[in-house]
């Protein structure tokens, strides 16, 4: 990271800059070119180790990405604030931004499914302790990315 003045090291700060985001972009590799797609997201730290949860329905090209080539880039991005200035050059922006790389994996097991649910629904409704049906869970397709390698950055 060029500005280490911006950067957040903190993992209680990271997490709650997570914790405040709606979106995750992610960005998959499909043979020479970026597709990039927004999405909503669940988030927890589970051994040390940050995981994203996301569902999508079963086939689509996402879901072949993951399966052809499961190397992902993330962008979370919140807070934004323009600051203006006298000039163009003396305008700026105050924001917090999350990126990283990881690996997607498509999540099986019914019972890891549903947890994965539960934080997506967590992490946009603040509510725990959603009810998912059996044929709700089996209609989906919840994927996971286990985070690799992370940075933060907040410009006050």
């Amino acid at each position: 990271m060029r500005r280490k003045d911006r950067e957040v090291t903190d993992d209680c700060e990271i997490d709650a800059i997570i914790a405040s985001c709606n979106c995750c972009r992610l960005g998959f590799y499909d043979q020479g070119s970026v597709y990039i797609v927004p999405l909503n997201f669940g988030y927890e730290k589970k051994s040390g180790k940050r995981i994203f949860y996301f569902h999508s329905a079963k086939q689509g090209k996402k879901i072949q990405l993951i399966e052809t080539c499961p190397q992902v880039g993330f962008e979370l991005d919140t807070g934004y604030q323009l600051q203006k200035g006298a000039d163009a050059c003396q305008y700026s922006a105050r924001f917090q931004s999350v990126i990283g790389n990881g690996t997607a994996s498509i999540i099986h097991n019914h019972a890891e499914k549903h947890h994965a649910l539960q934080s997506i629904m967590y992490q946009n409704t603040h509510k725990n302790n959603w009810e998912f049906h059996d044929e709700m869970i089996d209609t989906v397709c919840v994927f996971k990315i286990e985070v690799t390698a992370l940075s933060c950055k907040e410009h006050k």
